[in-house]
C-alpha cells in the first residue's frame, strides 16, 4: 500500500483522531472512509450533471 503524506492543522487533526477514536477505528482507515465517500459522492454528482446536460443537448436538438 502506498503511503501519502498530506498537511492539516493540528486543530483538525485533534477532531480527525477524536472521531477515529471514537469509532475505534485508525486514522488512516478513517481518511480511507472518507475519501470513498467524497469519490462516491462526486461520481453520482457529476453523473447526474452529465444527464442534466445531455437532456438539454436533446432537447436543443430534437
Amino acid at each position: 500500500m502506498a503511503r501519502v503524506l498530506i498537511s492539516m492543522s493540528n486543530d483538525f487533526l485533534s477532531k480527525v483522531d477524536n472521531i477515529a477514536n471514537s469509532e475505534q477505528r485508525t486514522r488512516s482507515e478513517l481518511i480511507r472512509e472518507a475519501l470513498r465517500v467524497y469519490i462516491k459522492r462526486n461520481k453520482i454528482s457529476n453523473n447526474l450533471r452529465a444527464e442534466e446536460n445531455a437532456a438539454l443537448l436533446s432537447e436543443l436538438l430534437g
